[in-house]
């Protein structure tokens, strides 16, 4: 077995705890988005708001940019978390019309 030169080890821990900061911030984000998933549901508004997104995503672009982030990657990962939580508002809103 080949010993784990430590410098690697410390850099795959951090790599651990940013991943596990990461889960947690997406699940408060989630939770919040579910709150505004029920906002939309019982003022008969759309799951998406195409404006809102679009500022969204070039607000995250600029600041992938800033970071030093590719700007390209960083809109993947945005629209997939947005498509996602479109998805949850359509659920939440055909619930809605059942039970509202």
């Amino acid at each position: 077995m080949t010993k784990i030169p430590s410098a690697l080890e410390e850099a795959r821990h951090s790599i651990d705890n940013l991943d596990a900061a990461l889960i947690h911030l997406l699940a408060e984000r989630f939770k919040i988005t579910q709150r505004v998933g029920q906002l939309k549901a019982s003022l008969n508004l759309p799951p998406a708001d195409l404006a809102r997104e679009a500022d969204q995503v070039r607000r995250l672009r600029t600041l992938a940019e800033e970071s030093q982030l590719d700007p390209e990657f960083a809109e993947k990962v945005v629209t997939f978390i947005m498509t996602e939580v479109i998805h949850h508002h359509d659920q939440i809103r055909d619930q809605w019309n059942v039970s509202g």
